[in-house]
């Protein structure tokens, strides 16, 4: 049987052009995609048109891709870690 902690996403260690690693909650990694949604900066998933709202589009963006790559190698890139102590 699968143990349930396999699915858990406690954080993200989300990677940008010029930055140091950061670690996010699920949540502050969706407020994060939606700046990047809104300024356009990034390359885009076509099929993020099929969401009506940025909340959905982050959503989908979060639980789907995990890079995003734009002009002169920027980039932000996400995975799912799993802190312990």
């Amino acid at each position: 049987m699968v143990d349930s902690i396999m699915y858990q996403e406690d954080y993200f260690v989300v990677l940008e052009t010029e930055q140091a690693e950061q670690f996010f909650t699920p949540e502050e990694l969706l407020d994060k995609l939606k700046e990047v949604i809104q300024s356009q900066k990034l390359d885009l998933p076509t099929d993020l048109k099929k969401f009506s709202t940025l909340e959905q589009q982050a959503k989908y963006l979060r639980d789907n891709y995990c890079e995003l790559k734009g002009d002169n190698g920027q980039y932000l890139q996400w995975y799912v870690v799993r802190l312990e102590k």
